[in-house]
């Protein structure tokens, strides 16, 4: 019955997924809005009961899910963007430059703000770590409204994409492997006490070591992919020239999986590998192809979660939320990461204006990242196996969905230019 009741649930959610983009278009309302409304529906009645969604029952099926949620999200970011990444050229590394600022002075930042502010109000200091750190990263999966459509090949090739979804999509690409030494020092807190941690070790091996690890296998399995798809000698292995998109899963999943036998991250892996395997070939068609691909799976998983989500917070998720919860997630969302974001960019020469500046330091969407940083957190850890931990994140996934969907739209299409679709040269959903 409960294997039966996933099945209906996950073919809603693909229904949902075909209509609703070209019903919504024109409403400051968000696909991920109104799953999560109709998911709140489903939970009121007794169609859902017995499904699998206490968190703390269910953490380890909670971790695997979002954690394939976010590794084909991340695979889809990488091959849509157009900028590339010359490691040895100082010019292309400066045409990342807001990313950079996003980076490294607003996520650690927002990290610092909230693990103070949760200390403030009486949490303990590897909980509101956890928290900030999980929290940090802003989400891929649930942010398409503010970032770019998908690669540009063939005839839509074009040198310049908008620098606001750029700076958006990029810093979503990278962030969610780089918050993961915030949460490697919440688990050592909670485990041992602040004295006992080696911190140069935890910086050494967490901070430098396992993301140097995770970008070089990432690297090195798009570059074979690359020269396989495109210019191997046999005909049968040149993959690109039949236009066979489920190449682009054989490598999230390879990238993913060698990376973290490597002991690197595998989310920064899997970036890694996309951004390589896209700057082969660049204006080739097949770009498109496989992302099209990450992007309809990434689309099903990420509509199935939000409705799962939806229906555990009217079923008991945010039962042990205080005013505590409420404070952080809110403060979050209005407060520190614009901030932040305002702070990172002052000074920058990446042609945003002021408006879009503060758009894309507002635009923070938090969503499934947090929630798989959680369960992990957790499993590593049982000292960090808090209800109250998931009835924060729940609410401040569900936050940033309203306030951030409800205002997309009419401040993206105020304050940044419109982006053509890359397959019809049209307005997405136009």
């Amino acid at each position: 019955m409960i294997a039966d009741l996933v099945y209906a649930v996950a073919g809603a959610g693909l229904l949902l997924a075909i209509v609703l983009p070209a019903l919504l278009d024109r409403w400051a309302v968000s696909v991920p809005m109104v799953l999560l409304a109709v998911g709140v529906g489903l939970g009121l009645t007794p169609l859902t009961d017995g499904l699998p969604i206490d968190p703390l029952d269910h953490r380890a099926m909670i971790e695997h899910v979002t954690e394939l949620t976010v590794i084909v999200a991340l695979m889809g970011v990488g091959l849509a963007l157009d900028r590339p990444l010359q490691l040895r050229r100082r010019a292309s590394w400066r045409a990342w430059g807001s990313t950079w600022r996003m980076l490294g002075i607003a996520m650690p930042l927002c990290i610092g703000a909230v693990t103070l502010l949760g200390v403030a109000a009486g949490v303990g200091l590897a909980t509101a770590l956890l928290l900030g750190a999980a929290l940090a990263p802003t989400d891929p999966v649930l942010a398409s409204d503010v970032q770019v459509a998908g690669p540009r090949t063939g005839e839509h090739e074009v040198d310049e994409p908008d620098e606001l979804r750029f700076t958006l999509t990029s810093e979503a690409g990278l962030n969610d492997g780089l918050a993961f030494p915030f949460v490697y020092a919440a688990i050592l807190l909670a485990q041992h006490s602040r004295g006992d941690v080696d911190w140069l070790g935890w910086f050494a091996w967490y901070g430098v070591a396992k993301v140097v690890l995770g970008v070089a296998v990432g690297i090195a399995v798009g570059r074979l992919l690359a020269y396989l798809a495109f210019r191997s000698a046999s005909h049968s292995l040149r993959v690109a020239e039949r236009g066979e998109s489920l190449t682009a899963l054989a490598a999230l999943l390879t990238a993913y999986g060698l990376a973290e036998i490597a002991g690197g991250y595998g989310f920064l892996g899997v970036f890694a590998c996309a951004m390589t395997f896209r700057s082969a070939e660049r204006s080739h068609d097949y770009h498109a192809a496989m992302h099209e691909v990450t992007e309809r799976l990434e689309r099903l998983l990420t509509l199935f979660l939000l409705l799962v989500l939806g229906i555990a917070l009217s079923r008991g998720l945010l039962a042990h939320l205080d005013w505590r919860g409420v404070l952080i997630g809110l403060g979050l969302i209005l407060v520190i990461r614009p901030a932040s974001g305002v702070t990172a960019l002052l000074g920058s020469r990446s042609g945003m204006d002021r408006p879009q500046r503060a758009a894309v330091a507002f635009f923070g969407v938090r969503g499934i990242g947090s929630l798989y940083y959680l369960a992990y957190a957790m499993g590593e850890s049982s000292a960090l196996a808090s209800p109250w931990l998931w009835s924060t994140v729940g609410f401040t996934v569900t936050a940033s969905v309203v306030i951030h969907g409800a205002l997309a739209t009419p401040v993206m299409r105020r304050v940044a230019p419109q982006e053509l679709d890359p397959a019809e040269g049209r307005p997405p959903g136009g």
